[in-house]
């Protein structure tokens, strides 16, 4: 039964539900809503389906004034308190309980068939709920009382951790002086060795001041004996690198406007 301190709630209200006395039933088949008077029902009203804690109850009640007429308490469906018939699925066989215990079965349908679904969707949804709540209470009372999970540490149990093994640094490669990195040497080549200075025939003829190089080409010849050329095996600016007054005298040029006096 349900307890003093829960409230009541409503499943369902259908305005139009007649209610017809059925016969007694003389053997175990099931109920046939052909052998009720269908067309002289005993009583008309409104039904409602209300829930007080996980029992569910089925109120006939005056249409205007509200006053119950019979109900029937629901603990379970599908169930002896409510049946279906065999010949129709607008008619349902109702088992009713009065306040001292007394009880007896009577016939109530529906004109609507759509009336008569949302009756019976009703109480499956209730009896549904009803079934998990039972699951869930029974989980937790399982939970309760069985052996819990130990996760302490016995006695000489030891743990080992790894802090502080990072990966490995890459080492930084050096740098030139001038902050740029050094270029590796082509795959499978060489460096060729740069040029002597002293394996090198050719006359080397400074040029001087403003003067072109070209009025010394423009000396008759009478005068090349003049042009020192340097020699390969000594320093590499020759005799130009002498003072003018080592020269001799006599080998001087004659002061003409395109040569330069050394």
């Amino acid at each position: 039964m349900a307890a003093e301190g829960e409230y009541e709630s409503i499943l369902c209200v259908k305005p139009d539900v007649n209610v017809y006395r059925i016969p007694p039933r003389a053997s175990n088949r099931s109920y046939r809503a052909a052998d009720w008077k269908l067309d002289t029902p005993d009583w008309s009203g409104r039904l409602r389906i209300t829930a007080k804690g996980q029992v569910a109850y089925i109120k006939l009640e005056d249409k205007v004034s509200g006053e119950l007429f019979a109900q029937a308490p629901i603990k379970e469906y599908p169930g002896v308190a409510v049946e279906t018939v065999s010949d129709s699925s607008r008619y349902f066989v109702l088992r009713i309980q009065d306040d001292n215990g007394r009880s007896a079965f009577i016939g109530v349908g529906f004109g609507d068939r759509g009336d008569a679904f949302d009756f019976n969707v009703a109480l499956q949804d209730h009896f549904k709920w009803v079934k998990q709540e039972n699951e869930i209470s029974k989980s937790a009372q399982l939970g309760d009382s069985g052996p819990k999970l130990d996760l302490g540490f016995k006695e000489g149990q030891t743990i080992t951790l790894n802090i502080g093994q990072g990966k490995k640094r890459d080492k930084p490669r050096p740098q030139g002086s001038g902050g740029f990195g050094l270029l590796p040497p082509p795959p499978g080549g060489k460096i060729a060795p740069p040029p002597s200075l002293g394996s090198s025939n050719h006359n080397i003829v400074p040029q001087t001041g403003g003067t072109p190089t070209g009025c010394l080409l423009e000396l008759d010849s009478s005068n090349s004996n003049t042009v020192v050329q340097s020699n390969p095996s000594s320093d590499l600016w020759g005799d130009f690198s002498a003072p003018a007054s080592s020269v001799p005298a006599q080998s001087r040029p004659q002061e003409t406007g395109n040569w330069i006096q050394f």
